[in-house]
C-alpha cells in the first residue's frame, strides 16, 4: 500500500475514533439519544465512503461505486430513522434507492461501454420517487413506475454505442409508457372522457376528409 493511502487511512481511523467517543459521550450525558443507532450509521458511512475512496483513486474501478452508494444510502437511513423518524417513515427507503440509482449513473457516466448501467439506475431512481410520492392522496404508484420504466428505456435508446444507437428500447418504452398513461388516466378517471372524445374527433376527421375530397372533385 503506498504511503499516502496509509496516512489517509490513519487519519481516517483517528476521525472515526473521535466521532465514537463523542457518540458515547453525548448519549452518557442525555444530549444524545441513540449513539448506538447513529455509531452503526457511522460505520456504513466509513465503509461507503472507502468504497468510494477506491474508485476516486482508480476509475477502472467503477464497480466500486455500487456497494459505496448502497452503504452510504443505509447509512442515510439509519441517520434519518434517528434524527427525523417522521421523515424517515416516507423518505427513507426512498433515500436508500436514489444513492443506489445514483451509483448506477455514475458508473455509466465514468465508463460509457457499460450502457447496461442505465437500466438499474433509472429504475432505482424511479423507484425512488414512488415511495416518495406515495403519501400523497389518489397517487398512482403503478403508473408511475411504468412511466419512469418507460423514460429509461427510451434514454437508453439515445446512447451511443460502436454499433450505432439501439433501436430495441423503443418497443419496451413505447409499451411500459402506454400502459403508464393508460393505468394513470384510469386512477384520475380520464379514460371514460377520453374514449368519447376520441370518437368524436375520429368522426369529425372522417366527415373534413369528405368534405374537403367533394370540394376538391368539384373543383
Amino acid at each position: 500500500m503506498k504511503r499516502p493511502e496509509v496516512t489517509t487511512l490513519t487519519t481516517l481511523g483517528g476521525i472515526i475514533l473521535i466521532a465514537m467517543g463523542l457518540l458515547f459521550l453525548l448519549e452518557n450525558l442525555g444530549v444524545l439519544r441513540g449513539a448506538f443507532a447513529l455509531l452503526w450509521a457511522l460505520v456504513f458511512g466509513v465503509g461507503g465512503g472507502l468504497f468510494l475512496y477506491v474508485f476516486l483513486m482508480d476509475r477502472a474501478r467503477w464497480w466500486a461505486v455500487i456497494p459505496g452508494g448502497a452503504l452510504i444510502g443505509i447509512m442515510l437511513m439509519i441517520a434519518l430513522d434517528q434524527l427525523a423518524p417522521d421523515l424517515s417513515s416516507e423518505w427513507g427507503g426512498a433515500v436508500f434507492m436514489a444513492c443506489l440509482g445514483l451509483a448506477f449513473w455514475v458508473v455509466y457516466l465514468v465508463a460509457r461501454e457499460h450502457w447496461w448501467a442505465i437500466i438499474p439506475g433509472g429504475t432505482m431512481l424511479t423507484i425512488a420517487l414512488v415511495i416518495a410520492l406515495s403519501s400523497l392522496e389518489g397517487f398512482e404508484p403503478g403508473g408511475v413506475f411504468l412511466l419512469g420504466l418507460g423514460l429509461t428505456f427510451g434514454l437508453l435508446a439515445l446512447v451511443p454505442t460502436r454499433e450505432g444507437r439501439m433501436k430495441w428500447p423503443l418497443i419496451p418504452a413505447g409499451v411500459l409508457t402506454l400502459i403508464g398513461l393508460a393505468l394513470l388516466f384510469a386512477a384520475a378517471d380520464i379514460l371514460s372522457y377520453l374514449l368519447p372524445v376520441a370518437l368524436i374527433l375520429a368522426g369529425l376527421y372522417l366527415i373534413f376528409r369528405m368534405v374537403r375530397g367533394s370540394s376538391s372533385q368539384k373543383g
